[in-house]
This record gives C-alpha cells, structure tokens and sequence, in this order.
C-alpha cells in the first residue's frame, strides 16, 4: 500500500518584495468575487492587501501561527501540508491559479492548522484578515462567494478522503489531477498543468516509485499527455470521471 506521508526537504523561507500598488487592481480585477464588490470595498481591498512572487519551494504560512490574511494564488502552485519534526509530510490539497484559501481559519481567528509552501514559483495575493472580515459584514456579493466556497472546500476535502481509502493507485491520481480542475474553486486552471510528477506523487498521496506508472497508465487511455514538467488534460471528463464505478 503506497503511503500518503513523504520524507522532503522543508520548504525555505523567503523575503521577496511585495508588488507596487499599481499592478494590484489589475490582479484582483481578475478575481470574479472583487469584481462583484461595491467600489468602496474594492478600493478597501487594494489599499490593504499586498501581493508577492515566491520562488519554488518558499515557505508563504506556517501551521500553528497566526491566520492573518485570507491567501489567494495569481500564478503557480501551492499545496496545503502538514510536516512534522523529522521531515515527514502529509500532502492536504494543492492550489491552482485562480484559488483562495484559509477562510475558514481566518472567520474564527484560530491558528492555522496546516503548512502552505509554494510548490512552483508562484504569484501569491494577501488580503489581511481586518478586510476580510470588513468585507464579511458588509457586502453581500462577498458574503455569497465565501459560503459558496466553504461549501466547496468541504466537498473537496470529502471526496479527498473518499478516493485515497476507495480507490485504487491509478485512479487516486486521476482524482488528485482532476481536483485542480474545480470550476467553483479553482476557474483559472487551464488544460496545461506545468507540474512534475513528483509534485502529482505529492497531492494523491502516491509513492515516486508508482507515480509513473499511473501517470503512463493514464496517458495510455488517451486521457494524459506527457512532457517534461508538464501535463496536457487530453480528455477533462473522462480524467473527473475516471476510477468513480468504483465507490
């Protein structure tokens, strides 16, 4: 049985610059929940929030500190983790562009309960809490959005924990590509996914020694194309649908 824990290297702390003001309203212009806020809430939101590149690796939160800002993903790859003292990790979900996380930890004030790293260089986007829970009492668009997507959160992690105890190794893999797909959570994803197989290995859970051959396996069906670094999603459906006749 292939283990959901792996032994990696800890992420490593970075302190890249943060973005100019200017280039902030072009990148949550692009975010559907700031383009239905009222234009006080948007000016509210760009005058407090601050975005930052982050190389492949870089730490962007860290487990048991304070949950500051509701974090969103411009550019890049994610994932939600949790290590512990001797290096080992569990893998909880990656975050494509277009994704937000954290909600749940920020409406309760609560220390975050998992790691964040960047698995890719990415462009990653910071709302404090204060706005956040500013937006929450005041604006209904955004009220809507975070219920919706709590909602979605937790059918995400519900289907998580049903494919790694149900399904076999090739279709764990198939549901941990198609989970970066989710329209609701994460509408930016295109068909071209620049991640290593080690980083698939990562989010399904999935040993290196088996992650290939699933990989293969997939591409075989004409669902999958292989390149260095990078997956081509041939056939969407068929990848969210693949290993469901066996739950």
């Amino acid at each position: 049985m292939d283990d959901v824990h792996d032994t990696v290297a800890a992420p490593r702390a970075s302190k890249p610059e943060p973005l100019e003001r200017a280039e902030l309203l072009d990148l949550f212009g692009q975010c559907a929940w700031f383009r239905a806020l009222a234009e006080e809430h948007q000016a509210l939101v760009l005058a407090t929030s601050h975005a930052q590149y982050r190389e492949g690796g870089a730490w962007i939160a860290r487990r048991q500190a304070p949950s500051d800002y509701w974090i969103g993903v411009h550019s890049g790859l994610l994932k939600l983790a949790i290590y512990n003292t001797s290096g080992r990790s569990c893998t909880l979900s990656g975050v494509p562009p277009g994704g937000w996380f954290g909600e749940g930890s920020v409406i309760k004030r609560e220390l975050r309960k998992y790691d964040v790293a960047a698995i890719q260089p990415s462009l990653v986007m910071f709302v404090p809490s204060a706005t956040f829970h500013a937006l929450l009492s005041s604006s209904l668009p955004f009220t809507g959005f975070v219920i919706r997507q709590l909602n979605n959160r937790m059918g995400e992690f519900i289907a998580s924990i049903q494919n790694s105890r149900l399904l076999d190794v090739d279709a764990r893999v198939a549901q941990a590509l198609a989970q970066l797909f989710n329209p609701d959570l994460y509408p930016e994803t295109g068909r071209t996914l620049m991640i290593s197989q080690e980083e698939v290995g990562l989010l399904a859970g999935v040993s290196r020694q088996r992650i290939n051959q699933a990989l293969q396996s997939l591409e075989k069906q004409g669902i999958l194309r292989l390149a260095y670094n990078q997956i081509d999603v041939v056939d969407l459906e068929r990848l969210c649908a693949f290993g469901q006749e066996q739950i």
